[in-house]
């Protein structure tokens, strides 16, 4: 017992200090995927989950059309303004670090915290959307530390073979959201690593498992209603929706595929809507995992976009996808 106690205190002390970022949930910046951190535990137990995740945005759409020409405003923090149609965008490449812990107080209450150990976004675009071969800026974008996240789990519905629990989570303004472009302005939001807001995030989870077949079936669905930060400026909220398939059948391999569906409303700047946010997305996400005889797992997921719509023009991505290990205690 005292181990144990040992190790939360421990994971807590990784979710609360060092924590170099996470992306904020605005703009695609977010691996969809049901099921990696998911369900309820032994109480006593300490779970770890690393992951790598990518994301590339170089796919140009204007609705959901492709387009030759994405021309998004400027945030002007400075000035209070945005600057329509300021600069065309070429592609946004985002890779990070997450660190997920768990730990099962009983073994219907799960302490969460959602800890992102580096994030890296590098954004190509033309500074002057008129003159593009003349005023290429070549990459710019931000590394750092990110935006952490504490919650709770609770068993609402726990059968011997159907699961429902509910999560309610706090996103902290730990990340920078200030950071310089190459020009010594504020970045864009989208390009920060934190988003300087409280975030509140509700989920829950369904999965039905009929023993002794090895097919398990789930849904989820999320929502996040982000606040606004001293810069005046909001992130839009999302709703997250889910449904898939596991087939686990006890073995140390098993495998999903799932549906995943997101809609994130426009982000605002001093109360005004800002262009070229809020998107629809729906992606099949198919995985695969394997489970060693001392019960650490690998496992992978590909996001697949089968549609993505965008309001008025917008980068959205053509390929994404998350490695990663989890440990039980």
């Amino acid at each position: 017992m005292h181990a144990r106690i040992a190790r939360f205190g421990l994971g807590l002390a990784l979710a609360t200090v060092a924590l170099p970022a996470r992306a904020t949930c605005g703009s695609a910046t977010c691996f969809l995927v049901t099921g990696t951190q998911t369900g309820l535990a032994p109480a006593g137990t300490f779970r770890a989950d690393l992951s790598y995740r990518y994301i590339d945005l170089d796919r140009k759409l204007s609705g959901s059309s492709d387009t030759d020409d994405v021309l998004v405003p400027k945030v002007d923090f400075e000035d209070g303004v945005l600057i329509p149609d300021h600069h065309r965008e070429v592609r946004t490449q985002v890779s990070s670090l997450q660190l997920d812990l768990a730990y099962a107080v009983t073994g219907r209450i799960t302490l969460l915290a959602g800890v992102p150990l580096v994030i890296d976004k590098d954004h190509e675009h033309f500074d002057d959307a008129g003159e593009p071969e003349e005023h290429f800026v070549g990459t710019d974008g931000t590394r750092g530390f990110g935006d952490v996240a504490v919650g709770v789990r609770g068993g609402l519905l726990v059968k011997e073979k159907d699961l429902l629990t509910g999560d309610l989570s706090l996103e902290l303004p730990t990340g920078p959201y200030r950071l310089h472009d190459s020009e010594g302005g504020i970045n864009e939001p989208t390009i920060q690593p934190g988003s300087g807001s409280y975030d509140l995030v509700a989920a829950l989870h369904y999965s039905h498992h009929s023993f002794p077949s090895p097919f398990e079936w789930f849904v989820s669905g999320s929502y996040r209603r982000n606040g606004e930060n001293d810069l005046r400026y909001r992130i839009g909220d999302e709703t997250v929706l889910g449904a898939g398939v596991a087939h686990g059948g006890g073995g140390r391999l098993d495998w999903s595929v799932q549906v995943n569906a997101r809609h994130a409303g426009r982000d605002r700047f001093h109360g005004d809507d800002v262009p070229s946010t809020g998107s629809t997305y729906v992606d099949l996400t198919p995985g695969l995992g394997i489970t060693s005889a001392s019960g650490t797992r690998l496992y992978g997921h590909v996001q697949v976009p089968v549609h993505q719509d965008v309001n008025e023009e917008q980068l959205a991505p053509s390929l994404s996808w998350i490695f990663g290990v989890s440990k039980t205690f």
